[in-house]
């Protein structure tokens, strides 16, 4: 398996397991706020209000998890049934938050139950459904509940002690800072989520109910080492990283978003050793003088870090000093690193390009902005950002497009949300390009607008002044790779070339899209637009990113690396009525793409802009021979 496909599926895992947990954290907040708050060591002891606690985080918060992991498998009827699951491991535990059991029988449940749906789909008399429905979930949930008390919950509880005997055993040798050569890191590769709420938060609320407070949860969540990052740019950066720097650090110090510095350690790898000695620092400090926090900062900005520290001034100086230290020592290297250094200037834009492919999440088969089917709305006066979890890159994105709306004198709205609640209001919605497909699905009459950088404020120009003249630019999806080696050159070919009725296959059906992806590619091959090796590299680019683009269609090309293995440029159109699953939806047209000087462009564009309306799709793909779905695509 490639290192990007298994990147990419690290992240995936890693997103699911911090969606679980991050739609919650308020109610983490409310329970670290209550116990700081109104234990007896607490700023205000109540021996009444104190009740609270106990009962929240091991029933409250365990069953908000459970439901919520069930509801991303399953919608409303898998969060019910996984909250059902997850009341099994809470009693067959008693004594130890289940957080990870939470995690586990969640989803676990929610799948059981959308397997039983998809077995009976059908098959219910009609007047029986509810009745069915009903008591499906409470036999199942039921079961599970049993099962996960006599078996999950038991397990669980004996793992997290392991855990955290490991936990205590790294702080008492005082190895634990060795945890930033992973951590520092990771959170640039954006596992940050996945490590800070589906590892060490489960970890360190077990410390909490023990101690009173965990320095776990301020492993990942210490602004220190970005902060010091960004200072070192203020001062003796260059170029456009130099101007960016001093804003750069107010967000990630103040906003807690702390992917807004991880363009700046890329744009320099050298400053992986700041970020990794300045956390070490940090935790080293922390560790010495006592600190931790009393439930999970997030964002991880100093403000939330103060609201849930524990009233004790011993504790507040041993976090402040942890992020004070973590900080000087990040920007002392970072500083060294950037006098010494004998590059240019520093392109802030050219390093975010490079953040979004360690990412693994920017797609190279659409422009930086694109816009769906459909007209601009008239009259504009509410835009969404939305991803996943709705704190981060989302409310950056709302952030600086707020700032350009109101520099224009508009009366618009911005908000930023999480996908799954995005309002039926929204005019327009914004999100990152493979959430499009789920933000269409939710708001199908919104007008909705990919990108592939939260922070690329060029893009939300394009948009102010769309709004400002009551219409959108018509933005099409091409290959961003071809257009930049499209400059200067010719575009005038034969279309005929590119697209042959021999090329087009009517009424296919497949398993899986890898062997729908090979068949596009064994056709290019075989008509003479490619080598054999472009078809592996059609795979790869696919696991890397989805090349399914919404509306039933999907455009699977080969990766940056196998344009040498293009002969010419040409298409290959593939029609799967019944469709084939691409993970993001499925696809019943499939264009297998291979583009050399761009001049495959023109034709592109056309494509796209047919199937940006349904109803062209839906055409194509009841057409009866190769002719009639050719006529389709050159008439529009």
């Amino acid at each position: 398996m490639a290192p990007s496909t298994i990147k990419v599926r690290v992240q995936k895992f890693g997103t699911f397991l911090s969606s679980m947990v991050l739609p919650n954290i308020g109610a983490f907040i409310a329970w670290g706020l209550i116990t700081a708050l109104f234990i007896p060591t607490g700023f205000f002891p109540n021996e009444e209000l104190v009740k609270l606690v106990d009962p929240m985080v091991t029933y409250l918060l365990p069953l908000l998890i459970g439901y919520t992991g069930g509801k991303l498998i399953h919608e409303q009827r898998g969060g019910v049934v996984g909250a059902i699951a997850t009341m099994g491991v809470i009693i067959g535990a008693p004594g130890t938050p289940m957080f990870l059991g939470a995690m586990i029988i969640g989803p676990l449940a929610a799948y059981v139950i959308k397997k039983f749906d998809q077995l009976i789909e059908g098959k219910v008399r009609a007047g029986f459904e509810m009745l069915v429905n009903n008591f499906s979930a409470g036999i199942l949930g039921g079961a599970l509940a049993i099962g996960a008390f006599l078996g999950i919950g038991p397990a669980v509880s004996a793992f997290t002690d392991v855990l955290v005997t490991g936990v205590d055993w790294l702080i008492e040798t005082g190895l634990l800072p060795l945890t930033s050569l992973l951590i520092e890191p990771a959170k640039i590769l954006f596992l940050n989520n996945a490590i800070n709420h589906g590892v060490l938060s489960p970890i360190g609320l077990e410390q909490v109910q023990n101690a009173g407070k965990s320095v776990l949860f301020l492993l990942e969540a210490n602004p220190g080492p970005g902060l010091g990052v960004l200072l070192a740019f203020t001062l003796f950066g260059k170029g456009n990283a130099k101007q960016s720097a001093p804003g750069a650090a107010i967000i990630q110090f103040i906003g807690g978003i702390h992917e807004i510095y991880f363009p700046y350690v890329l744009m320099r790898p050298m400053l992986f050793f700041a970020v990794i000695l300045g956390g070490m620092s940090g935790v080293f400090t922390l560790v010495l003088l006592g600190g931790g926090l009393s439930a999970p900062a997030s964002p991880g900005s100093i403000l939330a870090i103060t609201a849930v520290t524990p009233n004790d001034a011993s504790v507040y100086f041993a976090n402040f000093a942890g992020v004070i230290v973590a900080a000087v020592v990040s920007f002392v290297i970072s500083a060294f690193v950037l006098k010494t250094s004998k590059q240019g200037n520093e392109d802030i834009e050219e390093a975010a390009r490079k953040m979004q492919e360690m990412k693994g999440k920017k797609s190279s088969v659409a422009t930086s902005l694109t816009a769906n089917q459909g007209a601009f709305p008239s009259n504009v006066s509410k835009v969404v950002f939305a991803c996943d979890a709705g704190m981060g890159s989302s409310a950056m994105g709302a952030s600086l497009l707020r700032k350009k709306v109101k520099a224009a004198n508009l009366n618009v709205s911005v908000t930023n949300t999480a996908i799954n609640d995005l309002p039926n209001d929204a005019q327009v919605v914004i999100t990152q390009e493979e959430l499009t497909p789920r933000a269409k699905n939710k708001l199908p009459d919104a007008y909705h607008i990919s990108v592939d950088n939260f922070l690329s404020s060029p893009e939300y120009d394009k948009l102010v002044d769309s709004i400002e003249n009551g219409v959108s630019e018509e933005l099409t999806e091409v290959v961003e790779e071809s257009q930049a080696e499209a400059t200067g050159v010719d575009h005038e070919h034969d279309d005929d070339d590119l697209l042959l009725e021999e090329n087009i296959f009517l009424n296919q059906a497949f398993s899986s899209k890898e062997e729908a992806i090979r068949f596009a590619g064994e056709v290019l091959v075989k008509a003479g637009y490619v080598e054999e090796s472009y078809v592996d590299a059609m795979i790869e680019r696919d696991n890397i990113t989805s090349t399914y683009m919404g509306n039933h269609v999907a455009i699977p090309h080969g990766t940056e690396a196998a344009k040498q293995a293009v002969k010419r440029s040409g298409f290959t159109v593939i029609q799967v009525p019944k469709g084939v699953d691409f993970g993001s939806g499925s696809a019943k047209l499939i264009f297998g793409i291979a583009g050399k000087d761009g001049t495959h462009l023109d034709i592109l564009s056309g494509i796209a802009i047919v199937c940006s309306e349904e109803a062209n799709v839906e055409q194509m793909v009841q057409a009866k021979t190769a002719k009639e779905l050719l006529e389709i695509i050159n008439s529009k």
